[in-house]
């Protein structure tokens, strides 16, 4: 029997739990000691009185933190059987192995207590329906809570500390390798280095992620990867691959601790979720040693970069960055806000090219800003453009061809490269398919199936890189004559022709913009007839221009009184619509959405104000010797209508009179009884 007196018969006739519980794998394979001192709780069991098969071991929880009950099914499991009056006592190591968390702990004591069950450790039994029991494990359930934290700030201390020296053994990109010794070197593959250099240089030509993929996958080539912990591999160019080696600091030589941070997030109804990582930004990060690492670009190189894909990366709402230049016509995409209320303005392609403020509409469902024609302000933004350039010299053509020309060395040299590797895997194959026992069929088969698989990767790889060449072949380098080289020497004259010309493509249009323009604003003036284009330029210069742009209303044109006195005046003097409109066009004047004065606007302001058109002369009414239609159809006591329809059909043959534009039919007898006739028999023909 138990020489403790909270021991019952009551708890001796329920089961004993021991509850036992390691906090990570790595622990249950290295610290196994901890887990025979647990599983001797066993023996504590028997000596307080307590029958074998009344005691149960939970081992369900093995290799997961006591932080929090979420996979804990051990653990939940033992609160339903203690909710169910089954378990006599609850035993453990110490409290810590039940929970690290006061939230999780109190509620086991309340269970208890509800249920008469005791907890015991090895220091003792424990009532929790008792104030001193409740009271000494509610100090070792906060003991515990303190403990995690402790423990952990100590670890994160110690890694902290040896960040700061840039001594942490971290994980290491394809391209550099850790040596027995803790020193960290180049990968010794001479490929794996020219592909990782490679990337970088086609990026710095290039100034776009998915080019880069373009260009890699056009020449064949494929990228070193290194998965966790695990050898080099290769894999086709991808953007999420080349965009790991561009944001990855170790290749810049630099040591990085604390890239990222846990961010708490909420769902839509805002309540709290799970936190997730979250990248910072290179100032935010924690440890930065420089010079830590061999280097394939400097540490300048690498702000660089990181700041062009930044740039890339269209941000609307925040302003942050321009986007990456794109083929749309819209030349000043990216660059342009709006002057009423600072933000990004938009691109919308339906029909023509408009630059559109829709920042409000789309998240409070207000009226949109401002919506402008591309096409005439990017035409004053190149002619500033173009003014401000005319003093540049530049060989464009000659650094063109060298750019090119040294990319595709470069191609040129991976792809050998790519080639050489690969024989090497398909001599390295045959080398060890021959060195093994022909009787040994097992080995030998497998080494045969990674031979054929190298050869087959061999023979795709050429005739891959043999059809780009082919390819590549079939350009015929143009020669540039004296003559062109000197138009090409000198740019600022040459460039306006090309722009005009659309030789230059549209996203390289934009390119070229971004050297010099930071960023376009655009403002309607307060008669909204004009639009004031502000121009900031690299460097804080500031120009100005004014654009007269149409509007979509007579009431909105700062001239509608004066074209309206001019229109009445000529109307007084019997000019036509037409003829008023001729002349107002000269003198300036135009319509709301037209780069000229409309008749059709004239019209509608004489009617506005009351002035009907009238007939330069009064229409004859009677023609001598001749009979107009409304005087034939009262003679015959016909509708005019009917006779229209005749004419129409071609049963009365009869033109119009050139000079009063009327149907005459002649002023005779005949006529008259010939169209009695007709109306009696409808299917005879009559004719002038």
């Amino acid at each position: 029997m138990s020489n403790s007196g909270l021991v019952q018969p009551q708890h001796l006739g329920r089961k004993a739990v021991i509850y036992i519980r390691q906090s990570t794998g790595h622990q249950v394979l290295t610290n196994q000691e901890s887990g025979r001192m647990q599983l001797a709780m066993k023996e504590h069991a028997r000596r307080l009185g307590w029958d074998d098969h009344l005691i149960e071991v939970v081992e369900a929880d093995t290799g997961i933190s006591g932080k929090t009950t979420a996979g804990r099914d051990g653990y939940k499991n033992l609160l339903s059987e203690v909710a169910l009056g089954q378990v006599g006592v609850v035993l453990s190591y110490e409290s810590a192995r039940l929970s690290r968390n006061c939230s999780d702990w109190y509620p086991l004591l309340d269970l208890c207590t509800c249920r008469g069950c005791l907890i015991a450790d090895r220091d003792g039994i424990y009532d929790p329906s008792t104030a001193n029991g409740r009271l000494l494990l509610g100090m070792k359930g906060i003991l515990s809570e303190i403990e995690l934290h402790t423990l952990r700030g100590r670890l994160i201390a110690g890694v902290r500390n040896k960040a700061s020296r840039g001594e942490l053994a971290l994980s290491l990109p394809a391209g550099l390798v850790r040596l027995e010794d803790g020193r960290v070197v180049k990968d010794p593959n001479v490929q794996v280095q020219l592909c990782i250099e490679l990337v970088f240089s086609t990026f710095m030509e290039l100034k776009s992620t998915f080019k880069v993929v373009r260009r890699l996958n056009e020449s064949g080539l494929q990228l070193p990867r290194r998965p966790y912990n695990q050898e080099t591999i290769w894999r086709p160019a991808s953007v999420r691959t080349v965009n790991v080696i561009l944001h990855n600091p170790a290749y810049a030589g630099a040591f990085v601790y604390g890239k990222t941070r846990m961010v708490p997030c909420t769902d839509q109804q805002g309540r709290l979720e799970r936190s997730r990582v979250r990248p910072c930004a290179i100032g935010d990060w924690s440890t930065v040693v420089r010079d830590r690492y061999p280097a394939y670009i400097t540490w300048e190189t690498f702000e660089r970069i990181q700041a062009i894909l930044r740039d890339n990366h269209a941000e609307y709402i925040r302003k942050g960055s321009r986007g990456v230049a794109r083929d749309g016509a819209a030349l000043l995409h990216g660059i342009v806000y709006c002057g009423h209320c600072g933000h990004k303005m938009h691109v919308q392609y339906k029909g023509t090219c408009r630059y559109i403020c829709n920042y409000f509409y789309r998240t409070n469902h207000a009226p949109v800003c401002q919506y402008l024609q591309a096409e005439p302000i990017d035409q004053k933004v190149s002619e500033a453009f173009l003014a401000a350039l005319a003093p540049v010299e530049l060989n464009l053509y000659e650094r063109a061809m060298e750019m090119r020309g040294h990319s595709w060395s470069e191609a040129m040299a991976a792809q050998d490269r790519e080639l050489q590797r690969l024989r090497y895997e398909v001599d390295l194959a045959h080398r060890q398919y021959n060195k093994v026992d022909p009787d040994n069929r097992l080995v030998a088969g497998e080494l045969e199936r990674r031979w054929e698989v190298a050869l087959r990767a061999l023979r795709e790889a050429e005739e891959r890189i043999g059809r780009i060449r082919a390819e590549r072949d079939k350009v015929v380098p143009l020669h540039v004559p004296r003559e062109l080289r000197a138009a090409f020497s000198g740019i600022g004259d040459t460039l306006p022709t090309l722009w005009r010309s659309s030789s230059i493509p549209h996203a390289q249009q934009k390119v070229l913009l971004r050297c010099l323009i930071d960023k376009v604003v655009l403002e309607r003036s307060s008669t909204w007839e004009i639009l004031n284009i502000r121009i900031v330029w690299r460097g804080g210069a500031v120009s100005e221009i004014e654009l007269p742009v149409s509007v979509k209303s007579l009431r909105s044109m700062s001239t509608a009184s004066s074209l309206e006195k001019e229109i009445l005046a000529l109307q007084a003097d019997g000019f036509s619509d037409d003829e008023i409109a001729e002349q107002l066009t000269q003198k300036g004047f135009h319509s709301p959405m037209a780069g000229r004065l409309l008749s059709s606007t004239v019209k509608t302001i004489r009617l506005r104000n009351g002035h009907l058109q009238r007939y330069r002369g009064p229409r004859p009414r009677r023609v001598p010797g001749f009979l107009t239609l409304p005087q034939v159809a009262k003679a015959l006591n016909l509708p005019a209508q009917w006779i229209h329809y005749l004419i129409r059909r071609g049963t009365i043959k009869i033109d119009l009179d050139p000079q009063t534009n009327l149907y005459l039919f002649p002023d005779k007898p005949e006529t008259l009884e010939q169209l009695r006739h007709l109306r009696d028999r409808p299917n005879d023909h009559v004719s002038d």
